[in-house]
């Protein structure tokens, strides 16, 4: 099998996405600015159903943006889960204010618990995060957030269109950030948005991304290029040179990384903060036509995954967490984890490694990242035992066999 099954990677791109993208790439004159960034914005508050949606380049200069607009003093603690991406404590080093780690449960979201033991006098804001698009645990954390007057923001960079009692993830707190990255719910390989119903933070985050301005136009290039060049050329030819192709076209920066080499020592590239340009809108509008298909087909997978796994060695969530899901990785555990990805990356099966340290990717420097080994005990042995399983548009029954088998072979 030459093409891989894999979990990232574009996993979201359909036939016209790829066909737009290049189009797209031979009309530069549309890449920066146009009328798609504020449609965009419109369809996107219109489906949330809120009153302000505010686009940037990624989840991370969306997040710079709401701190900005929190005017929050330097050293203030915002406090965030551990079991998560290092793109989400960069933004508040950058911002000159303290992650604080709380420790997370079994379903790989935020203890209430934790929080509460982790809140101190210079604790501002809590930053939920809806991991693999399992909602948290809303009302606990809500009236966590008012007995200790702190605002409550939510990361759904996993978790666009899920639901908490019915209610969308995203309009819960002061304000929400998502994410339209290669390999989120709906993807235009970079890109953000802000969401919010508090008139005077809007205010502020509009004026944050005017003077953004919008990204290099190199940087632009890398994002047009990504989708068609890595549907026609490296994954149909993965297993032969497609790798390798992908690791030198980042190497001369022909395709940008998803995470720069800066921000696993906590430094910043030069490309956030920055507003969303045209281009990526035009791609992230195509996509968000596309959600309810996406999210109902990821819904189909899971259920797939859960009915051939639950009487097997690998653990799986309980079916009361995954009311309001959207399942954007199945995760399941299992006490070898690791040797199980490594062995089905080598059978071409790229199965998912978020996360497999507390703060991911395993190459970030944590130490730099604010955290201590053995402060979120919870997190850290998720880590060890958790690798997640494809959902996306383009897995059908006949990947996801062949990956139920492998897991059952193991």
């Amino acid at each position: 099998m030459i093409r891989p099954i894999t979990i990232s990677l574009s996993p979201n791109t359909e036939a016209d996405d790829i066909w737009a993208a290049l189009s797209l790439y031979v009309q530069p004159w549309r890449w920066k600015s146009g009328e798609d960034i504020s449609l965009l914005e419109d369809e996107f508050k219109n489906y949330l159903g809120v009153q302000y949606a505010y686009s940037f380049n990624s989840g991370r200069s969306s997040f710079l943006a709401l701190l900005d607009a929190l005017s929050l003093q330097k050293g203030d603690e915002v406090l965030i889960q551990a079991f998560t991406c290092n793109a989400v404590p960069n933004p508040i080093l950058w911002s000159g204010l303290t992650p604080v780690y709380v420790d997370c449960k079994k379903d790989y979201n935020m203890s209430p618990e934790d929080l509460v033991a982790k809140i101190t006098p210079r604790s501002r804001a809590v930053l939920l995060q809806h991991t693999f698009g399992y909602p948290a645990d809303m009302e606990k954390i809500q009236e966590i957030c008012k007995k200790y007057n702190l605002i409550l923001l939510e990361d759904c960079a996993h978790a666009l269109g899920a639901t908490y009692k019915g209610k969308k993830v995203g309009t819960f707190g002061k304000a929400a950030f998502f994410s339209f990255s290669r390999d989120k719910v709906i993807s235009c390989v970079y890109g953000g948005m802000v969401a919010t119903n508090d008139n005077e933070l809007a205010e502020k985050v509009r004026a944050y991304q005017q003077k953004a301005g919008y990204p290099p136009f190199l940087w632009i290039k890398q994002q047009v290029l990504h989708p068609w060049l890595m549907n026609l050329l490296i994954l149909p030819t993965y297993s032969i040179f497609g790798r390798y192709l992908l690791v030198v076209a980042q190497w001369i920066h022909m395709l940008s990384k998803a995470v720069h080499k800066k921000e696993k020592r906590g430094s910043r590239p030069g490309y956030f903060p920055k507003a969303l340009p045209n281009v990526l809108a035009i791609l992230a509008r195509k996509q968000l036509q596309k959600l309810e298909r996406f999210n109902a087909h990821r819904k189909e997978m899971a259920d797939f995954y859960a009915r051939e796994l639950r009487d097997t060695k690998y653990q799986i969530l309980d079916t009361k967490y995954q009311e309001g899901s959207i399942f954007l990785r199945y995760p399941i555990r299992h006490p070898k984890a690791h040797a199980i990805i490594k062995n089905a990356w080598a059978q071409n099966l790229l199965l998912g490694d978020w996360y497999t340290t507390p703060i991911a990717p395993h190459d970030t420097d944590i130490a730099k990242m604010g955290y201590k080994w053995g402060s979120c005990h919870q997190a850290e042995e998720l880590a060890k035992t958790t690798l997640n399983l494809p959902t996306h548009i383009n897995i059908t029954k006949k990947p996801a066999d062949r990956i139920i088998t492998f897991l059952k072979s193991f």
